[in-house]
């Protein structure tokens, strides 16, 4: 089995920042990509940033300049640290990395999601 955990959320007032972390668990044999993603009510789950094991971040163009994504492979660790938030950056933030585990072939995994709220 492996597992996402993604911690960090919460409620923040616009303009400030928070920080999401995900570590990867279990019978891991390999991490390729990793990444978050989020969901507002109502709306899609969309990309938010990707990180590949030797770097090379992307964005979406709605969080370039705010968001920086990071990684410790030695920790099976992303980040995502979240600056000048704003109302609707409001979302559950899914953590999601192609793993391959002890028992499996590549597989995307996602976490069970963290709220980040921002407030005006």
């Amino acid at each position: 089995q492996v597992h996402l955990v993604e911690s960090g959320g919460g409620l923040v007032q616009a303009g400030g920042s928070l920080r999401l972390s995900c570590v990867a668990s279990g019978s891991i044999v390999n991490i390729n990509s990793m990444g978050w993603y989020r969901q507002a009510p109502g709306k899609q789950r969309d990309l938010v940033a990707t990180i590949l094991p030797g770097g090379d971040p992307t964005y979406a163009d709605s969080v370039k300049g705010r968001f920086t994504i990071s990684r410790d492979n030695a920790k099976n660790t992303i980040y995502l640290e979240m600056n000048s938030l704003k109302p609707e950056d409001t979302a559950v933030y899914y953590c999601t990395a192609d793993i391959v585990g002890i028992y499996t072939g590549w597989r995307t995994t996602w976490g069970q999601g963290t709220q980040v709220t921002v407030s005006s």
